[in-house]
């Protein structure tokens, strides 16, 4: 029914109760894209958790270590700001191993989405805020080594920085990161991404969906990659609760659009991770990351009539 394939798991949902974190939302989104027929059962592959290997060359072998026997200290487990459990440890690496297969699909069907991962905040060396393994730079270092890519781009919308991010590229040619957050809210400090668009409070469609199309014209203008990773949190929306800018749900749609546009015109496949999102109402969380699945969908199907057109 779509002309990609989704990435998910029922152990991504960590049954964490009342946390600001909805880990819920994943199971949410699964039921609702085949209960409203918006996707088959046949669109959704399981992801393997990611090999130790994998995780490795992007972490530490202490964290990793630490994280595998349950040995982080109490002052780690409160950065993660997620109780440390085996499930947990699981969710991680298999959120990792997601965003693995949906850029191995992506180069091979031109899309693909993980209904989970972009856990952006995770460092070499520790978590933090809710992310415990950075599953898309784990992913990248994976299609590298297997020779299938040399350049990636990270497109980074979630209202908080991808410090993760930048820190794990920083300084690597090959690796193009822009990450468009709100200034002043989580993570401090932050480490310089290729491109950081640091927004006022408040930012709303108009101003955002502008300046980021500049940027995005800016970032392919100057960086040819093979693959673009599309971090695509929900959380600019007006109603987050930790976030701070003002987007409406019609204006991160235009937004999603944009930046599948962008990989559409520049020929880039494009896997997308869904990011943080933390609505008062998850019901809007949910409806925002299945919006970004359907723009990919969307852009997936014009350029399908775009190449039978010529």
């Amino acid at each position: 029914m779509l002309p990609f394939k989704l990435i998910y798991s029922d152990e991504y949902d960590l049954n964490l109760g009342a946390h600001v974190f909805p880990s819920e939302k994943y199971r949410l989104i699964h039921d609702r894209l085949l209960g409203e027929g918006l996707a088959g059962p046949d669109d959704f592959l399981a992801p393997q958790p990611a090999a130790d290997e994998d995780v490795l060359r992007v972490h530490s072998q202490e964290y990793f270590r630490k994280l595998k026997t349950g040995t982080l200290s109490r002052e780690e487990i409160i950065r993660l700001e997620v109780p440390y459990s085996k499930e947990l440890v699981r969710a991680a690496w298999l959120a990792a191993g997601g965003s693995i297969l949906a850029g191995k699909r992506a180069l091979e069907d031109g899309w693909a989405a993980n209904i989970g991962g972009g856990f952006h905040h995770a460092c070499a060396d520790h978590g933090e805020g809710f992310c415990v393994l950075h599953d898309v730079a784990i992913a990248i270092r994976r299609l590298q080594f297997d020779g299938a890519i040399e350049r990636a781009m990270v497109v980074d919308t979630d209202v908080h920085q991808g410090n993760g991010t930048a820190a794990i590229f920083g300084g690597d040619g090959d690796v193009f990161t822009l990450s468009i957050h709100q200034e002043r809210n989580y993570p401090y400090p932050k480490p310089p991404s290729t491109i950081d668009i640091n927004l006022p409070d408040g930012a709303g469609d108009e101003d955002y969906v502008a300046i980021l199309e500049k940027h995005l014209h800016r970032a392919f203008h100057d960086f040819s990659p093979q693959i673009l990773f599309y971090v695509a949190g929900a959380d600019p929306y007006r109603e987050d609760q930790l976030g701070g800018l003002a987007l409406t749900i019609e204006g991160l749609a235009r937004r999603d659009a944009l930046v599948f546009d962008y990989a559409k015109r520049n020929g880039v496949p494009a896997a997308m991770t869904l990011a943080g999102g933390y609505a008062r109402r998850v019901e809007d969380t949910v409806k925002i990351h299945i919006g970004t699945i359907l723009a990919m969908r969307d852009a997936a199907q014009q350029a399908v009539a775009g190449s039978k057109s010529r």
